[in-house]
C-alpha cells in the first residue's frame, strides 16, 4: 500500500504481565474503510488502545500520516487527525447537545467538511434535542452525538468501536446508513462490531484476531467466501 495513513508493524502489548497483542500488523489507505472482527475477548480493543496511546505497546511500531506514534499520548494521536468513538459513548452527561458537539469542533474546510450544522441535518433527531443534556438522552442518542463529536474535528481517520452495541434496530440502521456517508466522503474508517455481516458489506479490507494475532486478512468480499470465517467468529 502506498503512503498509508496508518501503519502499524509488529504491535505487541500488555495489560501488566499478560501479553495480549501477539504481532499484529495493520495498515489502512487514504479513503479506506477497514473491518477488525472476532471474537470477544480477542484483542480488538487492546488494539484500539493501543493505536490511540491509551496503552503503550512494548515492541513493534505505529505511524499515523508518515509520523512515529509508537510513543504517543492520546491528545497528540487525535491531533494527528484520528477521531474515536468509543464503545461506551463518552457523552459528557452534564453537557448540553450542542454543547458536546461544538466542544470538539474543528473548521470545516469545503462542502465535505463536518459543520454543526451538518451534523444535525445528518441525525434530525438531535436537532429537536440540541438543549438536552447528554444524561438526559437515550442510548442511540448518545451515540449519534459521539458520532457526529468525532465528525466534527474533521478526521482523516474514524475508528468506531461498536457503535451499533445495545441499541434498537431502527437507530442501528440509521448509524450503517451514517457509516456508508463517512465512507462516499472518502474519510477512513476502523470499524469494530459484532454484525459481520454487516462489517463486511461497508468495509473494502478486513482483519479477523484470534487470541491477539491476525489469523485472516483480505478483502471484504474474499473473507465473506472464506470457510474459515464461521470458525473464526464462532458464528
Amino acid at each position: 500500500m502506498d503512503d498509508p495513513i496508518l501503519d502499524a508493524r509488529d504491535v505487541h502489548a500488555w495489560y501488566g504481565s499478560s501479553h495480549v497483542l501477539h504481532g499484529v500488523s495493520l495498515q489502512i489507505g487514504r479513503g479506506e474503510t477497514v473491518g477488525l472482527l472476532g471474537r470477544n475477548g480477542m484483542g480488538k480493543s487492546t488494539l484500539i488502545r493501543t493505536l490511540l496511546g491509551h496503552v503503550t505497546q512494548r515492541d513493534g511500531s505505529i505511524v499515523f500520516f508518515g509520523q512515529d506514534c509508537s510513543r504517543a499520548k492520546p491528545h497528540e494521536v487525535a491531533r494527528r487527525g484520528v477521531a474515536y468513538v468509543p464503545e461506551g459513548r463518552g457523552v459528557f452527561p452534564n453537557l448540553s447537545v450542542r454543547e458536546n458537539l461544538l466542544m470538539a469542533a474543528r473548521p470545516a474546510a469545503g462542502s465535505r467538511g463536518w459543520s454543526y450544522e451538518r451534523v444535525l441535518q445528518t441525525f434530525t433527531r438531535l436537532a429537536e434535542r440540541t438543549e438536552h443534556l447528554g444524561a438526559q438522552l437515550s442510548g442511540g442518542e448518545q451515540q449519534m452525538v459521539s458520532i457526529g463529536r468525532a465528525l466534527m474535528t474533521q478526521p482523516e481517520l474514524i475508528i468506531l468501536d461498536e457503535a451499533t452495541e445495545g441499541l434498537a434496530p431502527l437507530i442501528v440502521e440509521e448509524i450503517w446508513r451514517v457509516i456508508g456517508q463517512i465512507r462516499r466522503d472518502g474519510i477512513a474508517t476502523l470499524i469494530v462490531d459484532r454484525d459481520f455481516r454487516k462489517v463486511l458489506a461497508h468495509s473494502d479490507r478486513a482483519l479477523v484476531l484470534q487470541k491477539g494475532q491476525v489469523v485472516m486478512a483480505g478483502s471484504a468480499d474474499a473473507l465473506q467466501a472464506g470457510a474459515d470465517l464461521a470458525a473464526y467468529l464462532g458464528v
